[in-house]
């Protein structure tokens, strides 16, 4: 019987990747099919220019998700900030189903508040500000409705430049504003939250509205190591895949 609940996020899947990907389907044909659901919270693919982009692997990716979701496991997918334009043919085709940029889930009846990660990080005023232009719907449609070599070769360039920006930034404007994770957690009524993003796996002890909360922050793959977070109806613990 499936009992368990995953949670992963920051695999950056691409061509060039081909070990985690590798690593990822045996994920999804074997750990994640003994699993009652598989939350993705995010950067699932190093970049994502469109829902018609077929190029490998993302069609062996999405073959392989809707097995999974054929099997019985559920599966959501909460977008990130590098593949925040996947859209509704991709669940369409995958059977997963799409998350809000922040979703409270129960676990046992606690209630858990899922995010990407990038919306915590409020100091880093220069991406935000791409943030709150790139998720506007003027923006996405005329980005879709360029050619898709085009779309490629923009996306090879955005990854460049996201690059070298992040060699320019320090640790801690990339990482979270702790403000900003209780306001948060505040907001949604939430004494658990679960993102990635920041690459800097860790289960944090915090208090918010003088109570005892926790955020645990999830690991990214690399091509050598990978993890998912499992919640067995009683505890959250780490597994190495």
């Amino acid at each position: 019987m499936k009992q368990d609940t995953l949670f992963i996020s920051d695999l950056h899947i691409s061509l060039e990747k081909t070990e985690i990907t590798r690593r990822f389907l045996d994920f999804l044909q074997n750990r994640a099919r003994r699993a009652q659901a598989l939350y993705i919270l995010g950067d699932l693919f190093d970049a994502w220019i469109g829902d018609d982009d077929n190029t490998p692997p993302n069609k062996t990716i999405k073959q392989a998700l809707k097995q999974l979701s054929d099997s019985g496991t559920q599966v959501f997918l909460l977008q990130g900030n590098r593949d925040f334009l996947i859209g509704q043919r991709f669940a369409d085709e995958t059977g997963i189903t799409l998350l809000d940029e922040y979703a409270v889930v129960e676990l046992n009846h606690h209630r858990v508040l899922l995010t990407h990660g990038d919306l915590l990080c409020t100091d880093d005023l220069p991406y935000q500000a791409f943030r709150l232009k790139a998720h506007s719907p003027e923006w996405q449609e005329n980005v879709l409705s360029k050619p898709l070599w085009l779309r490629l070769l923009a996306a090879r360039w955005y990854r460049l430049r996201s690059y070298w920006h992040k060699r320019k930034k320090t640790q801690d404007i990339m990482d979270v504003n702790p403000r900003t994770v209780i306001e948060t957690m505040q907001k949604y009524q939430c004494r658990t939250l679960i993102h990635g993003h920041t690459h800097r796996p860790a289960m944090h002890d915090l208090t918010v509205d003088g109570a005892a909360a926790q955020r645990i922050v999830l690991g990214d793959w690399k091509k050598d190591s990978a993890e998912c977070l499992c919640w067995d109806e009683r505890t959250f613990r780490r597994e190495t895949i």
